[in-house]
């Protein structure tokens, strides 16, 4: 009997060991309590059994919440049902190899800081991510994997635009899982076709209508005529230089020429240069990615071809073009990029992230990144305290709700996080605003949030000063 005893134990012994090594996703479940209370009992006490989801190890978390109250009969038999809380599985992609490879780690960096702040306010949330290698085609075989195989609920990215529509078009849309991109800044995502009447695409940062505004304005104010400019040959480069261009010009500047380049990197670019130089431009406009800048801008140094250059988001660079090029050589020359607004999320953004990670690099999209994944969250909660099941298309419904007007404003960090879930709870509306600024989704999905000049300063990208076009 004791050889058998042994012989059963040991498997169930091993199995659960398995299992606790196991990733999981921690739900809450609909549990029924029955508490008899006599009659002469003459108060009326609620007791809530705190849950730390992060202390879970089995799939489940059965929370008890026990009510006592005041009967007509000596014996009654109370049952109080405790609603459904799940967390929401939310799927993030990040640049994290490729020309963008730079502001990967940062951005995936912020998303961990506001997975951490909802936890701290009570509400853990599942996260899984995947690399897009700044490539639409590795991007979309990721995302695919998150929908259909991790069963996210919300997909957070991409940061390039080439990226972000083949994966709308090919993934999130057809699956209808809400996407919400934090860095793709393409006016073609405004009114991209496969999305019409659909609203399954959305951003925090604001589209390049906005930015090639002031990247006009900022040029023609500093007294330049003539100008050239090599563009990444994708939406985003295609969409930031025709605003860049129609604006310059208009203000009476001229375009030299538009030079477009492919979007995988390249070894030489001097073919790009020779046409971008011709007839002797001002400066060079470089509207792509620090994995081609740092080639092109090298290479147009040392042949001589132009040494005066001009940035964007995308070539908002603190390491790789001054490591490339010399600090010294782009030193006070400016660019822009979205921007974040001074609130009160952004100053608990930067305390936190610098008592997380350290410094907060200068770089874009870091607090856009943020509100991309307190959005989601936020949405998901309050269409479960609407008591409706979590689905990726009741987290899209309640997305513009929870970031926008009417309601109680609340902020970044874990106090602001456990007062928007207080909120909620209470069935009461919430405006959320983000580290990046306002986060009013629009019928488009789109935001509009401040523009920022910055220039190199010792080697390091610096803010100037924020405009609204």
């Amino acid at each position: 009997m004791r050889k058998l005893l042994s012989l059963l134990v040991i498997p169930l012994i091993l199995g659960l060991l398995i299992a606790g090594c196991a990733p999981v996703t921690p739900q809450i479940i609909e549990k029924e309590v029955i508490k008899q209370v006599p009659v002469e009992k003459a108060v009326v006490v609620e007791k809530e059994v705190p849950v730390e989801i992060e202390k879970v190890v089995k799939e489940t978390v059965v929370v008890e919440k026990v009510v006592e109250k005041v009967v007509e009969k000596p014996v009654e038999k109370i049952v109080e049902k405790v609603a459904q809380v799940m967390a929401v599985k939310i799927g993030e992609l990040y640049p994290f190899t490729g020309p963008l490879s730079e502001f990967g780690e940062p951005e995936h960096r912020s998303a961990l800081l506001a997975a951490k702040h909802l936890k701290e306010a009570g509400y853990a949330i599942a996260t899984v991510f995947g690399d897009t290698e700044t490539s639409a085609i590795p991007a979309v075989e990721a995302a695919r994997r998150l929908v259909e195989l991790e069963g996210v609920d919300v997909l957070i990215g991409a940061a390039a635009s080439g990226v972000t529509i083949p994966i709308a078009e090919s993934v999130s849309i057809p699956s209808q899982v809400p996407q919400i991109s934090f860095a793709s800044t393409s006016p073609l995502i405004t009114h991209l076709p496969a999305d019409d009447d659909k609203d399954f695409l959305f951003r925090t940062c604001p589209s390049d209508a906005l930015q090639g505004v002031v990247l006009g304005r900022m040029l023609y104010d500093e007294g330049l005529r003539k100008v050239s400019v090599m563009y990444v040959n994708n939406p985003y480069g295609q969409g930031l230089n025709d605003v860049f261009k129609k604006t310059f010009e208009e203000l009476g500047g001229t375009v030299l020429a538009s030079v477009p380049h492919d979007e995988e990197p390249a070894a030489s670019y001097t073919a790009e240069l020779k046409k971008a130089t011709e007839g002797g431009p001002e400066v060079l406009v470089c509207i792509s990615y620090p994995g081609h800048a740092t080639v092109y801008m090298k290479e147009a140094i040392e042949g001589g071809f132009i040494t005066e250059f001009r940035f964007v988001d995308g070539t908002k660079s603190e390491t790789d073009i001054p490591n490339a090029v010399g600090a010294e050589t782009i030193e006070g020359m400016c660019g822009t990029a979205p921007g974040a607004a001074e609130t009160e999320s952004l100053r608990i953004y930067n305390e936190t992230y610098k008592a997380e990670y350290g410094e907060v690099p200068p770089l874009p999209f870091m607090t856009n990144t943020y509100d991309a994944v307190i959005v989601a969250a936020l949405a998901a909660y309050e269409a479960q305290m609407a008591g409706e099941e979590l689905t990726p298309i009741a987290v899209r419904d309640h997305l513009r709700s929870v970031a926008g007007p009417p309601g109680e404003k609340v902020f970044a960090g874990p106090e602001g996080m456990k007062r928007a879930l207080e909120l909620l709870q209470e069935g009461k509306d919430i405006d959320y605003v983000g580290a990046a600024g306002e986060v009013d989704f629009d019928e488009n999905g789109d935001v509009v949030t401040p523009i920022e000049v910055w220039c190199y300063e010792g080697g390091k990208p610096v803010t100037q000063r924020l405009e609204t076009p």
